[in-house]
């Protein structure tokens, strides 16, 4: 969701600055605008101009509730609910999840003698360079290793084959207006 909604920190938080991926420290009583609120987080601008991402751990701050985790992203097979988990993964600069953009691009799980699931997730970025690579792929972790029958989660960023426009489902290049 797009929003221009401007609040006042209500406490001290560590934020992600996009796109580089460094924590920076907004104190209480900042004020940002909330320009995007998608999969659990925000993305803020502050009056200086700095884009920020806030976890879902932190919203509070802005005067949000986190969202609740039990929806369709839990149901089906553990293979359909780690792909619904993962389309609750955002980029913090597109409104698009990274499944629709093509970021993700293999999901494998082993089962364990325990009945557990390993599971090996290949993922790339949009641009190598990316400095928020590393938080997608924290984010993608995060999601996976809550479901229950997963017993350990490694993901992998690659950059063969590289990203490009064609890799996005025609739904997301829907809803940035590339059709």
């Amino acid at each position: 969701m797009h929003t221009r909604e401007q609040v006042i920190l209500r406490r001290d938080i560590t934020a992600i600055q996009i796109p580089d991926g460094n924590r920076v420290k907004l104190t209480e009583g900042t004020a940002v605008v909330i320009t995007q609120a998608l999969g659990g987080s925000y993305t803020v601008m502050t009056d200086w101009g700095q884009m920020l991402r806030v976890d879902e751990k932190d919203v509070d701050a802005l005067g949000k509730e986190a969202s609740a985790k039990a929806d369709e992203a839990d149901e089906g097979t553990l293979e359909e609910r780690i792909w619904a988990r993962m389309r609750k993964c955002y980029d913090p600069e597109i409104p698009v999840n990274i499944v629709e953009l093509g970021l993700v691009y293999d999901c494998t799980l082993k089962e364990r003698e325990d009945g557990d699931n390993d599971v090996f997730i290949k993922m790339t970025l949009t641009a190598p360079g990316c400095g928020m690579g590393d938080v997608l792929a924290q984010d993608v972790q995060r999601q996976t290793e809550e479901l229950p029958g997963v017993a350990s989660v490694d993901v992998e960023l690659v950059f063969d084959p590289q990203w490009d426009m064609e890799m996005m489902s025609e739904a997301a290049r829907l809803q940035l207006g590339m059709m």
